[in-house]
């Protein structure tokens, strides 16, 4: 049996196109929207199996409405559709327990794969997506170690070594061995700021 699934866009052309698209495969959809505010009411109203959102709309944006699903154990799954190839957002989509994410010029291509997937209770990623984002990460952050990750995302969080320690069950001094060895295998300067200050512009990406 074909998921019941709401669709909202707030570019109507690349809403009739995918509407089009689900149609002729089939696919039953039950309601769509222009803006997160009636997209959010119809996955209220309607409680699709899925809904797939652009993430920016007036009214609510996708991610907001995801964040409202969540709150209210809605059990509607979401899938967004997106230009967005940030890490921030990845970040806050995997944080709600989004189930995909299709870039928009890959939409048609990829889209019944990602709802077989969400069908399936597995969540699906564009691939495009996830190389984009591999490629934007620093190689340096591959050298280090779980702890010496878990060490400089504190630092982002401007905690002392002592802080540091109480968090990792470890003393200031192991602390400050560790901050000397990322250091090291970062190459950065032996200057007090450095560390924060690469910590806070790569922390995105320390989570």
């Amino acid at each position: 049996m074909k998921a019941s699934i709401i669709t909202a866009d707030d570019h109507p052309l690349i809403l009739k196109g995918l509407n089009d698209f689900l149609t002729e495969k089939k696919y039953n959809i039950i309601g769509s929207a222009t803006d997160g505010e009636k997209a959010f009411r119809l996955i209220t109203e309607l409680n699709p199996q899925i809904a797939i959102l652009d993430i920016q709309m007036p009214g609510l944006t996708g991610l907001e409405i995801a964040a409202k699903c969540k709150e209210t154990s809605l059990p509607t799954k979401i899938i967004l559709i997106t230009f967005e190839k940030d890490m921030a957002i990845y970040k806050k989509a995997k944080n709600l327990n989004i189930y995909g994410y299709v870039l928009k010029e890959l939409a048609l291509e990829e889209i019944e794969n990602c709802i077989t997937s969400v069908k399936k209770g597995k969540s699906y990623f564009s691939p495009e997506l996830i190389s984009h984002l591999e490629e934007t990460v620093p190689k340096e952050l591959f050298t280090l170690t779980p702890t010496e990750k878990e060490v400089l995302k504190q630092i982002a969080l401007n905690k002392t070594a002592k802080e540091i320690g109480e968090v990792l069950f470890s003393s200031s001094r192991t602390i400050e061995k560790h901050k000397s060895h990322i250091i090291q295998k970062l190459n950065l300067e032996s200057k007090p700021r450095s560390l924060f200050l690469f910590a806070k512009e790569h922390e995105s990406f320390l989570s």
